[in-house]
Order: structure tokens, then sequence, then C-alpha cells
């Protein structure tokens, strides 16, 4: 029998404070999911964190654990896809990422006349669009394998506090597990 070699990144997200985020992470966004289906012309955004996360937009705080509810419960019956969000901040950095390195590799070796760095404009955006085309698809295989977790394992709500945030209705919920 061989021992399989560690995966240095698997170690680090499997620590408690990682998996614990990771975990949050991914009710927010089931949850998110969730409501969306009942608010579907309703902007809404959340935030994770160790301790849980936020729902910011205008929920009744009984339609948000409602979702909750839901969104454990189906996540745990397998559901491990509500843990990936088509909106997640995961998809926009890797996006910026992408298509910044793109046009500025481009950039490289253009010297510092202007007329060269108009000339190598178009490619730029050529490369920087086929960039983002290609992070969607890595986004969201980020969020799924890194970002988040489509497994709550323990994770439990213990609290959801209504507050404002900058004129706008929010939620924090407290998580534990």
């Amino acid at each position: 029998m061989t021992d399989q070699p560690t995966n240095p990144l698997r170690t680090i997200l499997d620590t408690p404070a990682f998996s614990r985020i990771r975990r949050n992470h991914g009710l927010e966004h089931a949850t998110l999911h969730l409501l969306a289906r009942s608010y579907p012309n309703q902007p809404l955004a959340g935030h994770s964190d160790l301790g849980g996360f936020w729902i910011i937009g205008d929920v009744s705080t009984d339609a948000l654990q409602t979702a909750i509810i839901e969104a454990l419960q189906r996540m745990r019956d397998g559901e491990r896809r509500l843990a990936v969000h088509p909106n997640c901040g995961t998809n926009f950095v890797t996006g910026g990422v992408l298509a910044g390195a793109a046009a500025g590799l481009t950039m490289l070796g253009s010297g510092r006349r202007l007329r060269d760095q108009i000339d190598r404009l178009p490619l730029a955006i050529v490369l920087a669009t086929a960039a983002l085309i290609l992070a969607q698809p890595l986004g969201l295989k980020l969020q799924e394998q890194v970002t988040t977790s489509g497994d709550p394992g323990t994770l439990r709500v213990v609290e959801i506090r209504l507050t404002h945030r900058g004129g706008m209705k929010a939620h924090r919920v407290l998580t534990t597990g």
C-alpha cells in the first residue's frame, strides 16, 4: 500500500478556520439561490466570514430563515452545487486577474512610445476578452474547489440579526459547527 502525497492546498482548506469560512460561504450561496426564486427582481448580496455570513437586501427575516433551513437541508441531501453562485466575487476576481494579466503581458516589450502601445491595443483587447471567457468556467471551478464547500457538515445557524448597513437592510447570520 502506498501513501498518497499530501496536497498542501487541501491541508490549508481543511483547517478548522478555512473549512468553516468555506462552509459559511457555501450556505450563503445556497441561501441566495433560494431567495432569488422568491425575490426574482430584488438585488441581493452576501458576504461570508468565520462567524457566519451577511445577506444584504430587502428580504424579511422569516423568508431568510426559511431559505436557510431549506438550503441546509438540500445541501445535506446532496445538492452540493447550490454552494456555487454565478455572481460570486471569486468569479469577478478570476476574470479581473486573467484579463489584467493578458492585457499586461501584451504590453510587455512595447516600449515607451505611445504609438507602439496603441498598436498593441487590439491584441490586448482580444486576449483580455479571451481571458474573460476562460474565467467563467474557471471561476466556478475555483468556487467549487477552493472558496466554498457544498458540504455543510455540522454547520448550524444560531442567530439571525436584522440590521441596516449604509441605509440598506441587512441580516447577520451567525453560525456554529
